[in-house]
C-alpha cells in the first residue's frame, strides 16, 4: 500500500511497483491533491502500466537519438532529410521533456517556422519526423513515453505541378546532345526516379528478352520492380550497348556521361539550356515522373500496373502524380457534351400524357 506524508509545505507519495519503493512529489501543499495522486500512480500500476514516473524522465534528446538510431539500422534512404529535420526540431525542443511536448507546444513550432518562411511540405516533414521520434519511443520495451501527442499536419499547398506534353518532349529530345536522349526517352515513357535512371546497370537488363528488373535495395521503396521494353526503348538500350562497347573501358552502366567515362550525373547546365532552346521553359526532370503517370492512365493501363511501373508505393502519392490538366477537362467537357446529344437522338418517342387537367405531366415512349 502507498502512503502520502509531508517534507515541508509540500506533499509526497510513496508506492510500490515490483516491490521497489518509489518517492514522488505531488508539487502541492494540499493533502487532497496529494491522495489523487497516490491513487492514480496505484490505478496505473494496476493495470499493469508503468507509473507516469518512468516517462516523466525521458527527454526530446532521448527520442531524438532513438530515431536517428532507427534510421541507421534500418539504412534508411533518407536518412540525411530526417537529420536535418530533426535539426530543426532541436532548436525548439532540445531541453524539453518528452511529456512537455504537447499540441499546443507544436503548433507555436508550426507558427514560428512560417514566420521564417518555410513552406508548408518542409514542416510536414518535420512533423512527421516528430511523430516518428514518439512511436519509435512508444515501442521500446519499456517504453520510453506513454503516449503519441496529435500532431496535426498542414495542407501542402506547394506541390509541383510540372509534366511534359508530348511535342514538348520531342522537342526537347531534339536539341538535347546525343549523350542525354536516351535516358529521357526511358524516363518519359516509365517515369523512373532520375536516380534509378543514371544508376541503372547492364546486369539488371535483359537485352534479349527486353527487361529491366530493380532488385529489393535498389529502389526508393525497397520494393523489387520489373518492366518490359517497347520496341522504341529497345533501340534505345541497343544503342548504349554499343556506345558502352566503344568506350575505351567497359563500364557497368547504361547511361553515361559525356565523355563515355562514367554513369551519367549532373547535367543542369545542359538540360537548362536545351529547355530554353526547345521553346518550353524550364522544366524539371522529375517532370517525367509525372508525365508517364499521366500517359499510362490515359492510354487505359489500369492504375495498379501504372503504379507498378512507375514505382509508387502508396495510392496518396500516385494520385499526386495523376494530374488533371485543362485539356483533360476540355475532353471532358466534350464527352459529356456528346454522351447529352445521344440521349436527344434516343428521347425523342411518342409524348403521353399522364394525369388531367392542370397537373398534367408528359412522358417519352
Amino acid at each position: 500500500m502507498g502512503m502520502i506524508y509531508k517534507r515541508g509545505d509540500i506533499w509526497w507519495i510513496k508506492y510500490y511497483q515490483n516491490g521497489k519503493s518509489i518517492r514522488e512529489s505531488s508539487k502541492s501543499k494540499s493533502k487532497m491533491v496529494a491522495d489523487k495522486f497516490l491513487k492514480r500512480r496505484e490505478g496505473e500500476i494496476a493495470q499493469g502500466q508503468l507509473p507516469g514516473v518512468y516517462f516523466e524522465k525521458t527527454t526530446f534528446d532521448q527520442l531524438a537519438d532513438g530515431i536517428i538510431q532507427d534510421y541507421r539500422i534500418n539504412n534508411r534512404k533518407s536518412f540525411d532529410r530526417m537529420k536535418k529535420a530533426v535539426g530543426h526540431l532541436k532548436e525548439k525542443f532540445s531541453g524539453y521533456k518528452a511529456h512537455q511536448i504537447t499540441t499546443q507546444q507544436i503548433n507555436e513550432y508550426v507558427l514560428s517556422r512560417l514566420e521564417n518562411g518555410v513552406a508548408n511540405a518542409t514542416i510536414n516533414r518535420e512533423l512527421a519526423a516528430l511523430k516518428r521520434m514518439f512511436s519509435i519511443g512508444f515501442q521500446q520495451t519499456p517504453p520510453l513515453v506513454n503516449r503519441v501527442p496529435h500532431i496535426p499536419s498542414l495542407k501542402e499547398r506547394n506541390a509541383r505541378k510540372g509534366f511534359f506534353e508530348h511535342w514538348e518532349f520531342v522537342a526537347l529530345r531534339n536539341v538535347l546532345p546525343d549523350y542525354l536522349k536516351g535516358a529521357v526517352t526511358f524516363a518519359y515513357k516509365f517515369g523512373w526516379r532520375i536516380e534509378e535512371i543514371t544508376g541503372l546497370t547492364w546486369n539488371q537488363v535483359d537485352r534479349r528478352q527486353g527487361i529491366v528488373r530493380l532488385e529489393v535495395g535498389d529502389t526508393k521503396n525497397d520494393e523489387a520492380r520489373t518492366i518490359y521494353l517497347d520496341q522504341e526503348v529497345k533501340g534505345v538500350f541497343d544503342e548504349q550497348w554499343e556506345k558502352r562497347k566503344l568506350a575505351k573501358k567497359l563500364l557497368p552502366y547504361v547511361f553515361l556521361n559525356r565523355n563515355g567515362d562514367d554513369r551519367l550525373k549532373r547535367f543542369y547546365k545542359t538540360w537548362r539550356k536545351s529547355c530554353l532552346e526547345a521553346g518550353i521553359g524550364v522544366k524539371l526532370f522529375h517532370d517525367f515522373r509525372r508525365t508517364a503517370v499521366r500517359n499510362m492512365v490515359r492510354s487505359g493501363i489500369p492504375e495498379r500496373v501504372a503504379m507498378v511501373i512507375s514505382g509508387h508505393k502508396t495510392r496518396c502519392v500516385f494520385d499526386r502524380y495523376n494530374i488533371v490538366n485543362d485539356q483533360d477537362l476540355k475532353l471532358a467537357a466534350q464527352k459529356q457534351s456528346d454522351y447529352l446529344q445521344s440521349l436527344d437522338g434516343h428521347n425523342l418517342g411518342t409524348v403521353t400524357k399522364i394525369g388531367t387537367g392542370k397537373h398534367a405531366q408528359t412522358a417519352s415512349n
